[in-house]
């Protein structure tokens, strides 16, 4: 059991931090499924507003009181002349590094949503408590003009991660349990959902022994993978930049990627995350959620399955400058505001060989790509909306062998771009609002991954990606680049 507890643990820990594969060739079961108990259900179905509403005020004020009196940030000094600037003036396009605005927030986001999802609401009454948070936050908790871009990936990026922490936290409490193992649970519940595991102290729930598990989803069908080896990282432009370093990839799928009918939101999801080892390059570089909204098949027969649903997406792709040698980043690009429609095949027509394959269509309504240009406070990178598509497939042979191929393709489009003549000189960091340079940029990911297996769990991984940048500016030059990526690991399976 204890396994059970740190392999959740690593999970999260190391998902902070992706490969691209929207779901495995070759999965294992960590357990077998079982449904959810009714009176677990029952005990954990009431809703209680005020109370969510009172902790998602607390964490605010929190927050605000941590960043004013010890960090001593200077957005956080505020005043009811602050409030009512900010009431009458527009919202704006704040300036904001990338992991802050599409990482943090979102996960700040997730804290909201989560508030409300352990007092008995679901995931899109949990989605209202999470806007209502974020929009107090932009208000009235700083001195700078709210922002457009914080208001939408806040609430939205916060039901991806919200969603997939709250049940991933599920995985491991166990009301029935006391002592060292009842501890370990809580414990490890709290650090994957702190809104939940807060919740469950406040009422008493982190120490109540009852005859039941107390899960809200059973015992779903979870599959999770482990890998660890080396990182290369290639920066092709006018002169080639390269780095070698460690990697952990960690990913997990949960529920039935090939269920006919869907109950509720994120009954399947996947979660692919990559932690870095590697000079200057950001510890998490990848974190890619596609969360199952709704779902119905098109053909179900015993040699075919095709399924067409809703999916909403979360991807975000951070580097930094592999070494002095170019000084230039390979790529940055993120959209934690996307959903679509999708479809997912499976061919059963061969007992040695599984085939499936997917492929969805998004509207992008918040992205971010890298500007080569556009460097103002802490953001060097366009906001954007636009639309993206993802394909792939994965063909496996007896549980031993497989490939799996992958191609994304982002258009992003930055419409308020700021104009030709500017002053770089003497702009207000907080005034300038605008998206970025006026432009439009074409982002390719494609990757090939094969897996080995050596002994029972355990494979040989090799992945190989390549990342392209096509950015059109109104008033520069285009520009064109291009980063190859390879990973060499031990994968568990569990």
């Amino acid at each position: 059991m204890l396994k059970k507890i740190l392999l959740i643990l690593i999970l999260f820990l190391a998902g902070l931090s992706s490969s691209v594969f929207a779901q495995f060739a070759i999965r294992y079961q960590v357990v077998p499924p079982k449904p959810a108990d009714s009176l677990d259900i029952a005990y954990y179905s009431p809703k209680k507003g005020l109370a969510a509403a009172t902790q998602i005020f607390s964490l605010n004020m929190g927050l605000w009181a941590f960043n004013r009196y010890v960090a001593d940030q200077h957005y956080a000094y505020i005043n009811i002349h602050t409030i009512k600037k900010n009431l009458k003036h527009k919202w704006v396009w704040d300036n904001d590094d990338m992991g802050n605005n599409m990482f943090l927030h979102p996960y700040h986001g997730n804290l909201y949503f989560n508030s409300a999802r352990s007092r008995g609401y679901n995931f899109w009454e949990s989605g209202l408590f999470t806007l209502g948070g974020s929009a107090m936050w932009e208000l009235f908790m700083e001195n700078e003009y709210p922002s457009v871009n914080d208001i939408i990936a806040t609430p939205i990026g916060g039901l991806a991660l919200g969603e997939v922490f709250y049940r991933t936290s599920d995985l491991v409490l166990d009301d029935r349990q006391t002592g060292a193992n009842r501890f370990g649970r809580e414990l490890a519940g709290f650090v994957i959902s702190p809104m939940r595991g807060l919740t469950r102290i406040l009422n008493g729930d982190a120490w109540k022994t009852r005859a039941t598990r107390g899960k809200q989803f059973g015992i779903p069908d979870v599959s999770v993978e482990v890998s660890a080896g080396v990182r290369a990282l290639e920066f092709k432009g006018e002169i080639l930049d390269k780095g070698l370093g460690a990697a952990v990839d960690i990913n997990i799928e949960y529920g039935d990627r090939f269920a006919a009918n869907s109950e509720k939101p994120y009954d399947f999801f996947t979660f692919k995350s990559n932690l870095n080892v590697q000079g200057s390059q950001p510890l998490l570089s990848q974190l890619n959620i596609v969360g199952r909204l709704f779902v119905t098949d098109l053909i179900d027969t015993e040699k075919d399955f095709l399924s067409l649903g809703f999916y909403q997406h979360f991807d975000y792709y951070d580097s930094d400058t592999i070494s002095d040698v170019s000084k230039r980043i390979p790529y940055k690009f993120c959209t934690p505001a996307s959903a679509g429609v999708g479809l997912i095949y499976q061919s059963n027509r061969t007992k040695s060989f599984n085939f499936d394959a997917f492929i969805h269509a998004n509207l992008v309504f918040l992205g971010g790509s890298l500007s080569d240009h556009y460097v103002v406070d802490m953001r060097n990178y366009n906001l954007a909306s636009g639309f993206s598509s993802k394909a792939g497939f994965n063909l496996s042979f007896k549980n031993r062998v497989s490939i799996s191929g992958n191609y994304e393709v982002y258009r992003m489009y930055t419409w308020k771009g700021y104009p030709r003549d500017i002053d770089w000189e003497n702009i207000n960091v907080h005034e300038f609002d605008y998206q970025g340079d006026r432009s439009q940029a074409i982002l390719h990911a494609v990757s090939l991954r094969s897996d080995l297996k050596l002994k029972d769990h355990l494979f040989l991984t090799g992945v190989v990606y390549n990342y392209t940048r096509d950015t059109n500016y109104k008033y520069f030059e285009d520009v064109f680049s291009q980063t190859y990526e390879g990973r060499l690991m031990l994968t568990y399976k569990f």
